[in-house]
């Protein structure tokens, strides 16, 4: 018998795949309040262009737009503040020591619930350059040709 896990996800950020090498992903609770919960529920997230940054011995996501909720009234939040990560002390210690030696960044790769309790991933990430970016598209094309090949040698 199949447990069902109760994982939905709400948003991915394929684009930090394609503008980062993702060496390492952490799992991080949200602190939400309640207006952006309903809308992250409806789906209303834009991860592109966001991080998370260290302030004292925290982690924010910066740069992540959640849509006001429809019915929120004056009770809606700001689409564009930062909120906090939550995570364990060590590995909170063990990012900001990569971040801070090794010149990592680290990026929101997807956004989904977990039981009832919003999570997001997140992905301790150097920068690709132009050159790393041509030769991962030359590589999925490369794939996908041999794909068609395979598939209409087998009909």
């Amino acid at each position: 018998m199949v447990r069902e896990t109760g994982m939905k996800q709400v948003a991915a950020n394929r684009k930090a795949y394609h503008d980062y090498f993702v060496e390492e992903t952490y799992e991080a609770g949200l602190a939400l309040v309640g207006t952006e919960v309903k809308s992250l529920r409806d789906g209303r997230i834009n991860l592109r262009d966001s991080f998370a940054e260290i302030r004292g011995h925290e982690l924010y996501l910066v740069g992540v737009h959640i849509s006001p909720y429809a019915q929120g009234n004056l009770a809606n939040h700001d689409p564009l503040r930062a909120r906090k990560l939550l995570l364990h002390a060590r590995e909170i210690d063990r990012i900001i020591g990569k971040v801070n030696e090794r010149g990592y960044t680290i990026v929101p790769t997807k956004v989904y619930f977990k039981g009832s309790r919003a999570k997001v991933e997140i992905g301790l990430a150097r920068g690709k350059r132009q050159y790393d970016k041509r030769a991962d598209l030359a590589k999925k094309d490369a794939q996908r040709d041999m794909e068609r090949a395979l598939r209409s040698r087998g009909e």
